[in-house]
């Protein structure tokens, strides 16, 4: 028998979500689109990024709805006894805990995960800190460029031409939230298992560290950094943009067969021949020779003409795209990443990269107002 499709392979589980900000609503929207009924829990006055705009949508920040569809809303005043008290039995009748509060909050109010974990041994408890669980800044606090910065991203991005540049999403936050999901995801399947919950712990700093490994892993061996690279790659050569007449098309000939199809569609084929560009190893030896010969080649011609050739060799490319050059593309239409949930509203929300049986994982989904389901749930 053919399983029906389903894009809710959580439906059952419970979810308390103290999240505040990008990260934590993060997490909780991720196990929300995944089916988990998600209550988020909000100070009285609201998570601060109700705040963060405009652009606002129906009272709320579009970058507070994007984040926190599909959940239902509860507030709580932590310095209130009862409805401390109440939310703590409500964490324990719930599969997973998820909060991103500043480090000090959890245990001044009883809510730290060893002291909840004990009360309950089922419980997944998941922490995402600013800088980590441990050492000297374990109770510092941090937001997203503030991590950027520590974590040698900033110094990392930009065009070599001219000063660091902070990365233009929130990737910090957004992939916190996303490495929480799979913590809290993985510990569902150990308790499966075993019965037994889990401590889950994650921080913006150890997702900057990761982010940054590839170039702490260089510096280890060559005792060197690489200068910022603008668009290309600092290990790959040819590996960027490159101006044609009406804009940058980027390409990305990734190895030697395909930096022979490039050097065909150049009109060079016997580039991949010769000794200094035979292999990458080489190529990159003779970087800025070779990148400015195939600069001069591309310049003459447009982007479309360019990735016509390329496409018919194979050659990975693609123009460098606005946000609006981008949702006007058949094949953003095609995947229907994104949807428009608000009746009279052009607002576009997305739904999760992820499709089951077809189906993908959330997108029509709207955000709950402060506190609509106190006494309801």
């Amino acid at each position: 028998m053919t399983r029906p499709p389903s894009s809710r392979p959580l439906e059952g589980i419970k979810v308390i979500e103290f999240g505040q900000n990008l990260a934590g609503p993060y997490c909780g929207q991720i196990l929300a689109f995944l089916g988990a009924e998600v209550i988020k829990v909000e100070r009285p006055e609201g998570d601060d990024a109700r705040k963060w705009g405009p652009p606002f949508l129906e009272g709320d920040a579009l970058g507070f709805i994007a984040l926190n569809r599909g959940k239902k809303s509860i507030t709580c005043d932590l310095a209130d006894k009862a409805e401390r008290d109440a939310l703590i039995e409500r964490i324990g009748s719930a599969d997973v805990f998820v909060h991103n509060l500043r480090a000090d909050v959890p245990a001044k109010f009883g809510i730290d995960g060893p002291t909840l974990t004990r009360r309950f041994p089922r419980l997944i408890y998941a922490d995402l800190g600013a800088f980590g669980h441990a050492g000297p800044w374990k109770e510092r606090p941090g937001y997203e460029p503030i991590i950027q910065a520590v974590a040698g991203l900033i110094s990392l991005n930009g065009d070599p031409s001219g000063p660091e540049a902070r990365i233009g999403v929130s990737i910090i936050d957004l992939s916190t939230g996303m490495w929480t999901a799979i913590g809290v995801l993985a510990a569902i399947a150990r308790r499966a298992a075993t019965g037994q919950g889990s401590l889950v712990n994650t921080s913006l700093f150890e997702s900057g560290l990761m982010w940054a490994s590839n170039h702490a892993a260089s510096y280890s061996v060559t005792g060197k950094m690489a200068s910022r690279q603008g668009t290309g790659h600092p290990s790959l050569t040819p590996y960027q943009a490159f101006e044609c007449s009406d804009g940058p098309l980027m390409i990305c000939p990734g190895n030697d067969r395909l930096w022979r199809k490039f050097a065909e569609a150049l009109g060079h084929p016997e580039w991949p021949d010769e000794a200094r560009f035979k292999t990458n190893v080489e190529r990159m030896q003779h970087r800025e020779l070779l990148l400015g010969m195939i600069a001069d080649i591309m310049k003459r011609e447009t982007r479309t003409y360019w990735s016509a050739r390329l496409d018919a060799l194979g050659v990975p490319n693609g123009p460098l795209n606005t946000v609006p050059q981008v949702l006007d593309l058949a094949q953003v239409a095609a995947l229907g990443m994104f949807a428009q949930p608000y009746a009279g509203s052009p607002a576009l929300f997305h739904g999760l990269p992820i499709s089951f049986d077809g189906e993908r994982a959330g997108g029509a989904e709207i955000a709950p107002k402060i506190g609509q389901d106190n006494g309801k749930i």
